[in-house]
This record gives structure tokens, C-alpha cells and sequence, in this order.
């Protein structure tokens, strides 16, 4: 068992010395950041910039797909979702009973109507109605309702 253990030993020197004569690691040279930044040195928000009213609409211009909302199992939900965007000014559809992934029922909103509802707008309804989902997707593969 000492002739094991001296052995041992021995193999773990060897193993040392064998892994130090390898070439050490040279630490990579970093370039300071403020060579990369240029004239710009500080760090602005996008809706700080003069042009982001600009930029939002011609994101919303190359968004041209539909939004949305629904999910629902059940046509009594989806009444009160139609209600409810009545009472907001929003224009609608119902634009599928059945085939858009989960759920029966889904309303389109019209995109003239897109600006009414907003994030908060949608995490409201979505407390209001459990099942309610929010997708957009392309508005030409979609069947109006019958």
C-alpha cells in the first residue's frame, strides 16, 4: 500500500512539472472604452434622443401586423371583452372561433385603434379577464368571422 501511495505521489510531481513548463496564459489587451465612444462620451436613453417621436411612428409604420387579444374558452368571456373595448372606443372583430393556437375565440382590433391600447391598457385587461392573451400577427392569413 506505501509502494501505491509513493506512486502515487510521484505521477502527481510529474503531473506538476509537466503542466508548468506549458506556456502561461498572457491576459488579453483591453482597449479603453472611451477610445470606442469617440465624440459621444455619455450615455443617452432612447426617448431622450430629438428624433424618438419620429422613430416610434416609423416603427409602428413597419409593424404592419394585427394585434390580437383572446385566448378565451367560453363565448360569455369574450362578450365581456367586446363590452369592455365598446366602453374604451376601440374598434373590433371577431376574428376566429377556434384555430389561433390556444383558446376558441379571438377579436381582432382594427390598427386605428392600436394607439388606444397600450401596455398598461393591456395589463389591465388582462387582470380583468384571466384568459386574455395579446399576439400580433400578420392581418392577411386571418378569416373574419361568419
Amino acid at each position: 500500500m506505501r509502494w501505491l501511495f509513493l506512486l502515487l505521489v510521484v505521477l502527481n510531481v510529474f503531473y506538476y512539472i509537466w503542466h508548468q513548463q506549458e506556456a502561461p496564459l498572457r491576459a488579453k489587451d483591453v482597449t479603453p472604452l472611451s477610445l470606442y465612444r469617440g465624440s459621444q462620451q455619455d450615455i443617452r436613453l432612447l426617448s431622450e434622443a430629438p428624433d424618438a417621436a419620429k422613430d416610434k411612428t416609423k416603427v409602428a409604420q413597419a409593424n404592419p401586423g394585427c394585434l390580437f387579444l383572446g385566448g378565451f374558452s367560453r363565448q360569455d368571456v369574450v362578450q365581456g371583452l367586446e363590452r369592455r373595448l365598446v366602453g374604451m372606443d376601440v374598434k373590433f372583430q371577431v376574428a376566429s372561433k377556434g384555430g389561433l393556437d390556444t383558446g376558441a375565440y379571438w377579436v381582432r382590433i382594427a390598427p386605428e385603434s392600436r394607439r388606444w391600447l397600450d401596455d398598461t391598457q393591456l395589463q389591465n385587461l388582462s387582470k380583468e379577464f384571466n384568459e386574455l392573451k395579446h399576439k400580433i400577427m400578420p392581418c392577411e392569413g386571418v378569416a373574419p368571422a361568419e
